[in-house]
């Protein structure tokens, strides 16, 4: 499929943004904003990027914030499909990628239950662009060989987490938290009960792509206390890479970076 082909009349193009930096937006990402007559937005979504589109596109606001503005999936899923009916090239502009964490599918589901035609713009995750932009590898030669990546929305003890927290802990690998900020302290106790020593290193960076971006360091069992303050939208790394957020933390064991065969 040609992602930069123009969208049709009563197509719906879900288009990850990226980790908040309009700059980090594909050009295929770009190219669906500048043709879209109405556009479906959250608030983690770029809002440089509103900036390509045309003056006469619509842009509604579907964001769902906690103790704030909500607009219910199932809304959403119905404005897509009003819109692109009625017509109208339809973006559905998301942060990061649709399909992590994004709730993507769901729409996609939808549309197709409706007939509506969609096409999948993917964006980059913030699991692995936030950490970066800290300076912060998800993965390193010699140090770790993947990366884990959860949903932190609801604490370890809840009945609707579906994570295996021992199983986390047994893989190591480099763990990436989104939406973990408010169970932080949870969520780390429970990597402590399963056997993640005390002093792995940890990192938080908020606001991963904006200017006022911050990154707080700190032992797993100290990294909820140095989050104190931390709103939403952040990142979490936990694992031996979290070091390079803040080199003075210390030094690699020379052998960690050696070449392994």
């Amino acid at each position: 499929m040609n992602s930069l082909a123009p969208l049709a009349p009563g197509c719906v193009a879900l288009v990850g943004g990226g980790p908040g930096d309009a700059g980090l937006m594909t050009v295929a990402g770009r190219a669906a904003i500048e043709q879209a007559d109405v556009l479906l937005v959250d608030h983690l979504a770029p809002s440089g990027a509103l900036a390509w589109a045309g003056s006469a596109a619509e842009v509604i606001d579907v964001s769902k914030l906690p103790r704030g503005a909500f607009t219910s999936q199932e809304r959403i899923n119905e404005l897509l499909v009003e819109h692109a009916r009625g017509g109208r090239r339809v973006v559905r502009l998301k942060g990061g990628d649709s399909f992590v964490f994004g709730r993507g599918m769901e729409e996609v589901l939808a549309c197709a239950e409706a007939g509506v035609p969609t096409r999948v713009i993917p964006g980059v995750t913030s699991a692995v662009a936030v950490p970066a932009l800290a300076g912060i590898p998800v993965t390193h030669r010699g140090v770790v060989h993947g990366f884990s990546v959860i949903s932190g929305h609801v604490p370890p003890d809840d009945p609707t987490c579906g994570l295996d927290y021992g199983a986390l802990v047994g893989s190591g690998t480099s763990l990436v938290v989104l939406m973990g900020v408010a169970n932080l302290s949870a969520i780390a106790d429970e990597l402590l009960v399963h056997g993640l020593p005390a002093d792995t290193p940890a990192a938080v960076v908020a606001r991963g792509g904006h200017p006022d971006q911050e990154v707080r360091a700190a032992s797993l069992d100290r990294i909820a206390a140095a989050a104190t303050g931390i709103e939403p939208p952040a990142v979490t790394v936990i694992g031996e890479v979290a070091r390079f957020a803040v080199p003075t933390l210390a030094p690699f064991h020379p052998a960690l970076l050696e070449e392994t065969r």
